[in-house]
């Protein structure tokens, strides 16, 4: 009897032990995994910014948007809200540069009109852009370059439905985490201050066996540490002075000194897309339960610093008949997981280490 409990208790740890190594889907191409979706980056030569446009092809896709962060800065949302008429948008943007960074919409504006597409009017189209921006100005290199509509219409020119580039690309040229100590010290409180990390752009698919698909894209810019779900461990985010993780959970229950974020000194941005098909009703839903992946992956997250969106779309290729909780559930899982890609897919910038520097990359993405 004591053999027959041993062997079905290891069946038992095999079983779980599987279930956790599931739980990072294949990356895939990212995003582009959804047919009808293209990805484009536009990085501004040694200037630490820059931006990246998703595209999507024919009538465009239906969306919504969870807005969360105290401090967003965004363009065209208010259409997004399922009481407003438009359904479907041509391309979403993410910028940085603040809210100069908006400029940056005009831009794919412009190239989605030359190709003909966008919301259809007498003699002409309107391409619905929503665009929202990162705050990076104090950490880029030039804070007089920022991502203009030139930019955007760039990145666009190179938008592929190939595998998306993550890390010090476009928006996440200038992203950083760990900023509840303050945004960056000034040589002379060098050695007396928390300091924060490297961040960036990150990207996942999760693909059912039914066909369906669910994926997530994050530029990842936050007050808060970047957190491994499966382990609770920090992967990037605020250092003691002598470089080390110091772990904003434990600065926040212990009282240690923190600083308050700088009103829009940061910002999550993120898409999750699928290819369902869903009412923008639904799509709402989709967004809301997506965004409890970022407060998973994000601590803390949603601050009076941060301007957290997540924007959510549908381009209803998939035939199948999708179960609204399942969508949004998965929509939440690739969430958190493409913020950890955004970490552990960055490199040092601007005097700052990323995950990879201190050893810190979960080993499901080394």
């Amino acid at each position: 009897m004591k053999k027959i409990l041993f062997t079905l208790g290891l069946g038992v740890v095999v079983v779980l032990a599987a279930a956790a190594q599931s739980r990072a889907p294949a990356r895939g191409r990212g995003l582009t995994e959804i047919p009808g979706l293209r990805v484009g980056h536009y990085t501004i030569p040694d200037a630490r910014t820059g931006c990246t446009v998703v595209l999507f092809d024919g009538e465009g896709a239906v969306a919504a948007i969870s807005q969360r962060g105290a401090a967003p800065g965004t363009r065209e949302t208010d259409l997004l809200d399922p009481l407003n008429m438009v359904e479907r948008i041509h391309a979403i943007v993410f910028s940085g540069g603040s809210a100069y960074g908006l400029d940056t919409a005009q831009g794919v504006m412009r190239y989605l009109e030359e190709r003909n597409i966008g919301f259809r009017i007498a003699g002409g189209v309107v391409p619905i852009v929503p665009a929202a921006v990162i705050f990076d100005l104090p950490f880029v290199a030039n804070p007089k370059a920022r991502p203009t509509a030139d930019c955007g219409y760039r990145a666009a020119m190179t938008a592929s439905d190939g595998p998306v580039a993550e890390g010090n690309v476009g928006v996440g040229a200038g992203a950083t985490v760990g900023k509840i100590g303050g945004t960056f010290p000034s040589p002379a409180q060098a050695g007396r201050r928390l300091l924060p990390m490297k961040a960036g752009v990150g990207t996942i698919a999760i693909r059912l066996p039914s066909g369906l698909i669910v994926a997530a894209m994050a530029a990842v810019n936050a007050v808060g540490d970047v957190i491994d779900p499966t382990t609770g461990q920090v992967v990037a985010g605020v250092r003691d002075p002598n470089g080390s993780l110091a772990d904003a959970r434990k600065l926040l229950r212990s009282g240690g000194r923190t600083d308050p974020p700088q009103a829009g000194g940061n910002t999550t941005l993120a898409v999750v897309a699928t290819n369902a098909r869903l009412t923008k009703v639904q799509a709402g839903r989709m967004a809301l339960m997506a965004d409890d992946g970022l407060a998973r992956a994000i601590n803390p997250s949603h601050t009076l610093g941060d301007g957290d969106t997540v924007f959510a779309v549908a381009t209803g290729a998939w035939a199948g008949e999708a179960d609204l909780t399942v969508v949004g559930a998965l929509a939440a899982e690739a969430l958190s997981e493409a913020i950890v890609r955004a970490a552990t897919q960055a490199q040092s910038s601007g005097g700052l280490p990323a995950a990879r520097d201190l050893g810190t990359v979960p080993a499901r993405f080394k």
